[in-house]
């Protein structure tokens, strides 16, 4: 039957070898950086990516401006979509509004799937006129944070655990030399045949 003892590479004993010493030291020190440094490497790349996030959302906010309008252009039969029956994507048509001062205007624009002729929509434009998605809102730059945290806290634990794998084949080569050390030196002794 095979038991376990827990700890021997810490404890005093005469099959301790230096290298198993090396080696829970190291697998300490791999589960702090998986408890510690990980999560911390994921909140500091949120972190940036939250302030990044944020600041594109302002500028995107400045260039651009939202407009009530109307849809006078037909929506398409058959929608495209990437998964069958869904609904969701938005498409191109005609939108009219009233500039004050200036009279309606007409323009292509992107409005939701479903939307019909005579439905009021907001739609978003840039400088130029051209219509354009909206900017992110508050959720999506939290979405973009968290992914961005996430990844970031992956890629440290994947770095460290790909770091302790490498660590421990040297160790593991390292000590099968030293047990060959070792029975060059005593496997003499125990082949010997006996007089």
């Amino acid at each position: 039957m095979r038991t376990r003892v827990r700890g021997w590479r810490w404890r005093q004993n005469p099959l301790r070898r230096k290298s198993d010493v090396v080696e829970a030291w190291i697998a300490l020190a791999v589960a702090v950086l998986l408890g510690v440094a990980a999560p911390l490497a994921g909140a500091l790349t949120g972190l940036w990516a939250y302030e990044q996030a944020r600041s594109v959302a302002a500028v995107e906010r400045a260039e651009r401006h939202m407009v009530r309008a109307v849809v006078v252009g037909g929506s398409p039969d058959q929608l495209p979509s990437v998964q069958g029956g869904d609904r969701t994507h938005a498409y191109e048509t005609n939108v009219r509004w009233t500039v004050p001062g200036k009279g309606t205007q007409t323009v292509p624009a992107r409005v939701p799937a479903g939307t019909r002729t005579g439905d009021v929509v907001d739609v978003w434009f840039d400088r130029q006129g051209h219509g354009v998605a909206p900017p992110p809102d508050a959720v999506a730059v939290w979405q973009h944070t968290v992914t961005v945290g996430l990844c970031g806290a992956s890629g440290a634990a994947a770095l460290v655990l790909v770091g302790h794998g490498v660590v421990r084949r040297v160790a593991l080569r390292h000590r099968l030399a030293e047990w060959e050390q070792e029975w060059a030196r005593t496997g003499p002794d125990w082949t010997r045949g006996r007089a």
